[in-house]
């Protein structure tokens, strides 16, 4: 029998066993829906660098640019500049930080591999974005109580990450191949996070989400 864990999100304890895929083992928290890779799976972090390192993405690419523009648009368009604000996990060829600061904002960026300056999460933000890296956290109640400290009472945080399809597709579906994935989001998850953190949630497409910090 598979041993049950603890929710690296909501802390809540005996999460049962949820799928295996043949190479990792999936659990599910029942409180906040959160499905997570236990931690004797993850890779160790010399092995997540020399993936990240592979990723080819930098900000004079069109296709990269629109992909990241379904976070970007909708930010915009609630903190219109100037504004102040963060790309957190901002990878290996920020792109983000380019196209707001070409609209006039603002823009700093933080990754804990490739712009690990940690005077940065002590300022104040008007706005924080997060493509992609949510799935990545080891620790998410620990990131998510940093973002929240810097985010301004009335700022949004932008989040781009896959949320969970049926239980029947989960074993199969493309998102859990990417060894660096450990952390998965239910629709349930992110009105956990909104109910905890203060928050008011739009989710805007299948893999995009708004937070507006109201208080």
């Amino acid at each position: 029998m598979t041993e049950k864990q603890t929710c690296p999100l909501c802390h809540h304890g005996g999460c049962a066993h949820y799928a295996n895929d043949g190479k990792r083992d999936y659990h599910r928290c029942d409180h906040c829906h959160l499905i997570f890779v236990p931690p004797h799976f993850h890779l160790s972090k010399h092995e997540e660098k020399a993936i990240y390192d592979q990723h080819e993405n930098h900000p004079q690419d069109p296709d990269y640019r629109k992909f990241l523009s379904r976070v970007f648009a909708p930010v915009c368009a609630r903190i219109p500049p100037p504004a102040r604000g963060l790309d957190f996990g901002s990878g290996p060829g920020p792109t983000l930080s380019v196209m707001f600061a070409e609209a006039g904002y603002e823009t700093t960026v933080y990754d804990p591999i490739y712009a690990p300056d940690p005077s940065v999460l002590n300022g104040q933000y008007d706005f924080i974005t997060a493509t992609e890296v949510f799935e990545h956290l080891r620790q998410p109640s620990l990131e998510l109580e940093k973002l929240f400290a810097i985010l301004k009472p009335g700022g949004v945080l932008g989040v781009m990450t896959k949320r969970i399809p049926r239980k029947e597709m989960f074993s199969a579906w493309h998102y859990i191949r990417d060894p660096t994935h450990i952390c998965f989001y239910a629709e349930k998850t992110f009105q956990w996070i909104a109910a905890e953190y203060h928050c008011r949630l739009e989710l805007l497409a299948s893999d995009v989400c708004i937070l507006k910090k109201t208080g």
